[in-house]
């Protein structure tokens, strides 16, 4: 496991800058309340809305976390825009005296990210899985800030940017910060390529990113639902009393409420599957699925017909790829 120490030399550092945004921070406006939640003796988390992003919400649609130490505040994730991450800074000034000194990433979908330029203008260390760096540099990601500098703005606007990590992580990353040690565990291709789970032991206390959505539907999007269904057993397995999913509250039962997940996603692999594998058209196969047992779940309406959709589009390519040749039969070449 490779492991990264944190730079008690710019703490002093730190320090002076958080104190002088803390100055020069415009006074808390009418957003959406934000509240820390203790999960742990020194973990925390702030849960965002269960709605689409939108200018009244400031796109504060997900969750971050944080963890303070005798070295620094540890953020993980960093909230849908530069004046939420703002807020959550505001709001760890409130609980401890100690600057961010590092923010880690779950993944890199927008809702967690446009929070970061914050961060890193406070001198905070940014980590996130290398996978992340085929995205960020995307049209995708691109097209998606512009949408989002009309859809989010004020929020989201022409200075919002995506900011790219610090350290680039690609296995199995222990953090130690004020001797607290932070276990960064790569369980992607899952949600994203990228998707990081961050373990800290001495809390007992599991930040999922969005692998993980409790008392709401998952967005599926581009995801590797085959891969998902197995890191969810992942989680299971780390020794922890409280799982802090990206959306949604955080659980104390998480063998129950990361069930729900792993259901839908089995739910929705079966019944597109079928589809595809007899020939039937999506719009018929979503027409004819029983979606009854999910249908009551928050963000169902938004959010099912396209993780359908995706899924269909997602088991037609499995379907594509078991049908190739195999290749186990070449001859392998000559040993070097």
């Amino acid at each position: 496991m490779t492991r990264l120490t944190s730079r008690w030399w710019l703490a002093p550092l730190m320090a002076l800058a958080f104190a002088a945004h803390a100055q020069t921070t415009p006074p808390a406006d009418t957003g959406p309340a934000m509240k820390a939640q203790a999960v742990g003796p020194h973990s925390h988390y702030v849960e965002g809305l269960t709605q689409l992003g939108s200018p009244k919400n400031q796109n504060f649609i997900s969750n971050a976390g944080f963890v303070v130490t005798p070295g620094g505040v540890v953020v993980i994730d960093a909230l849908g825009s530069p004046r939420l991450a703002e807020r959550l800074t505001r709001l760890i000034g409130q609980i401890t005296d100690q600057p961010v000194t590092h923010v880690i990433l779950t993944h890199y979908h927008a809702d967690h990210i446009y929070g970061l330029q914050h961060f890193k203008q406070l001198g905070a260390q940014i980590i996130a899985h290398g996978a992340s760096r085929e995205y960020i540099q995307s049209d995708t990601a691109r097209l998606r800030l512009e949408a989002s500098r009309t859809d989010l703005a004020p929020w989201i606007d022409a200075q919002t940017r995506i900011v790219p990590a610090d350290v680039w992580i690609d296995g199995p990353t222990a953090l130690k910060v004020g001797g607290v040690v932070f276990e960064l565990v790569p369980v992607g291709p899952s949600h994203t390529p990228e998707d990081l789970a961050v373990f800290v032991p001495s809390e007992q206390v599991l930040y999922a990113g969005d692998l993980f959505f409790n008392g709401r539907l998952p967005f599926v999007g581009q995801a590797n639902s085959r891969q998902w269904i197995l890191s969810l057993d992942r989680l299971l397995a780390f020794d922890a009393r409280t799982v802090v999913p990206g959306h949604g509250a955080a659980s104390t039962n998480p063998k129950k409420d990361i069930a729900t997940t792993r259901d839908y996603l089995r739910h929705l692999r079966q019944s597109m599957g079928d589809a595809v594998e007899n020939f039937v058209p999506f719009d018929e196969a979503y027409e004819k699925t029983d979606w009854s047992a999910f249908s009551a779940i928050p963000m169902f309406g938004p959010a099912n017909r396209m993780n359908a959709y995706n899924t269909y589009l997602l088991r037609e390519q499995e379907a594509l790829q078991d049908q190739a040749p195999s290749t186990s039969s070449a001859t392998p070449p000559p040993k070097k």
